[in-house]
Parts: C-alpha cells; sequence; structure tokens
C-alpha cells in the first residue's frame, strides 16, 4: 500500500484489465466475423484473422494526403488513448480499481465522444468528398444517439444517486430486484441501440460494406494506411468491447470481483470474457436477421432510443 492508499493489487488490475481488452477486442471482432459468416452459410475466416491484418498494417508504409494537416495522423492515436483511458478508469473485472475517482459514466460517455470527434475532424482534414460524407453522417448520428446515452445514465444513476460506475454496480449486486425493474429494462433497450449505432453495427451501418452511398465508418478511413489504419481499427475494436464490456456489467453484474484476492480476479476476468463474448455472439447473429436501414431512417431509430431513456427516468421517478 502506497502513500495514496493504492495497493500492488489495484494497479496490477488496471494494468490487467487493459492488456485484456488490447489482447481481447481484436479476438472479439474476429468472433463476430467468424459467427455471422457461419450462420450465413460461409466459412468465413479464424476469429485470429484481426489480429493478422492489423500485423500486416503495422508492417506497411504509411501514407498521407498531400492536402491534410498534422491531425491526420494524430487522431487515430488520440481515438486509441482515449479509449485506453476509458478502460483503465472503468471497473470490468472488479469494483476496486486504483482509479475509481474517475469511473463517472459522464466522463467514460465524453471520452468515447472525444474519439469519435477525432476521426471526424481527421476525414474532414482529408478534404475529400467520401471523408466529409462520412464525417457529417457520424456526428448526425453522435447528435442522437449521445443524449439518449445521457438520459438512459441518469434511469441507472437514480437508485443509487450517483452516476458513479462501482456505486451503480454495487447497488445492483446488492439489490438484484433493481435490474427487473422498468427503468432498467426500458435503459437497456436503449443502450443496446445506442451501442448499435455508436459502434457501427447492422442496423444502423454495415461494417462489411464499402458502398460508397451506405457507409459511415468506413468513410471515415478510406484515407489511411499502414500503421495508421491498424490503429484506426484497433480503437475501433476497443470501442465495440468497452461497450459490451459496460453493457454486461451495468446489467449483468454478476461475477465481478467486489474484493482483491487472487481467485476472485480470475474468476471475474473468465465470467467478464463469457459474458461479453456471448453479447458478441447476439449482436453478430442479430445481423444475419436484420437489414440496414436507410440512412433518413436511422434518426428514427436513435428518436426510439431516447424515448426509451426517457421513459426509463420516469419510470425511477415513479418508483423512487
Amino acid at each position: 500500500m502506497n502513500a495514496a492508499g493504492i495497493s500492488v493489487w489495484q494497479i496490477g488490475s488496471v494494468a490487467v484489465q487493459v492488456a485484456l481488452c488490447v489482447v481481447g477486442a481484436p479476438l472479439l471482432v474476429g468472433l463476430m466475423r467468424t459467427v455471422r459468416c457461419r450462420l450465413e452459410g460461409r466459412v468465413g475466416p479464424p476469429v485470429r484473422q484481426t489480429w493478422r491484418d492489423l500485423r500486416k498494417l503495422l508492417a506497411k508504409q504509411r501514407t498521407q494526403p498531400e492536402q491534410s494537416s498534422f491531425f491526420f495522423a494524430v487522431a487515430p492515436v488520440v481515438l486509441v488513448a482515449t479509449t485506453i483511458v476509458v478502460i483503465a478508469f472503468t471497473p470490468m473485472v472488479t469494483t476496486r480499481t486504483a482509479l475509481l475517482g474517475g469511473s463517472d459514466l459522464f466522463a467514460i460517455v465524453f471520452l468515447l465522444l472525444l474519439g469519435s470527434v477525432s476521426l471526424a475532424l481527421a476525414a474532414l482534414d482529408t478534404g475529400t468528398a467520401f471523408g466529409g460524407m462520412g464525417s457529417s453522417r457520424l456526428m448526425a448520428i453522435v447528435a442522437l444517439a449521445e443524449p439518449a446515452l445521457l438520459v438512459a445514465i441518469l434511469a441507472l444513476a437514480a437508485p443509487v444517486h450517483s452516476s458513479s460506475l462501482p456505486v451503480i454496480v454495487a447497488g445492483s449486486l446488492h439489490h438484484p430486484m433493481w435490474l427487473a425493474t422498468p427503468q432498467r429494462l426500458l435503459a437497456f433497450g436503449a443502450f443496446v441501440i445506442v451501442i448499435l449505432a455508436e459502434s457501427g453495427r447492422l442496423p444502423v451501418d454495415n461494417p462489411a460494406t464499402h458502398l460508397e452511398l451506405t457507409m459511415i465508418h468506413e468513410a471515415l478511413m478510406l484515407e489511411y494506411s499502414g500503421p495508421d489504419l491498424a490503429f484506426v481499427v484497433l480503437g475501433e475494436s476497443l470501442r465495440l468491447t468497452v461497450l459490451l464490456a459496460l453493457l454486461s456489467n451495468l446489467f449483468f453484474p454478476w461475477g465481478i470481483a467486489t474484493a482483491l484476492t487472487g481467485v476472485s480476479f480470475v474468476v471475474a476476468i473468465a465470467v467478464l470474457a463469457a459474458k461479453v463474448a456471448l453479447l458478441a455472439v447476439a449482436v453478430a447473429a442479430g445481423e444475419v436477421a436484420v437489414a440496414k436501414l436507410r440512412l433518413f431512417r436511422v434518426p428514427e431509430l436513435l428518436a426510439g432510443a431516447f424515448v426509451l431513456s426517457v421513459l426509463a427516468v420516469l419510470s425511477a421517478l415513479v418508483i423512487a
């Protein structure tokens, strides 16, 4: 224990948490791709294919558009760095991490938004038509998704009178009946829609398409290559992993370690990996059964998420 009251266990838990996400995020994307291919009757690539692609990209030469500024090269680093900070501050494995003071859901949402904005600005910096199109579409989606997410956070914070993620998770563990209340179910629906929009999954966006008139996230990275593209791909996979981990811990908190012991920590890692993998498989299976929405229909879907989050807050106030 040091002077600040932070033990080696707490510091180690943050380091292990970050390392697990960095290693596991590309595998999670590969798992979703494999599940989707198998359900469509195709063999598909192996789960580790994303890591193979990253290794190839890191060995290639970096290119940059002539009219772009330094921000074009900085944006992928900002995307990865902000997501890693979110991972460090988010109690995914244990509620007793070294950075509990920053585990506020509003701060986590702001950091994730910062990564999206940096990528959108970098796409605008290229001066291409596709970059501007992707940036405008992304900002339109973010402008509609973030209010729904913030209002849903209010519904989760109301029972414990705090927006701190460890406090919300601990309250859910101590009062399991809260997980079946109307505000939790409504907030869960809003969270799922926002996660699909933020991570560029169907029905909002198709991560496997390169059609100019439909792509959103793909348009943001068209000008990237080599290590820069590797950072963008890694950052996007990390964001998806963080969002799924938040969803699992907020609405299915069982298995998270409340004490820093070796056994509980290992069990918590295994349970978290299983929960995130199951959610990823569910998302991939759902993508096979739905079609991509037209762009002008996406605001209607996100408006529905906002309505669900508002109803969740109203339910929390009525029950309280």
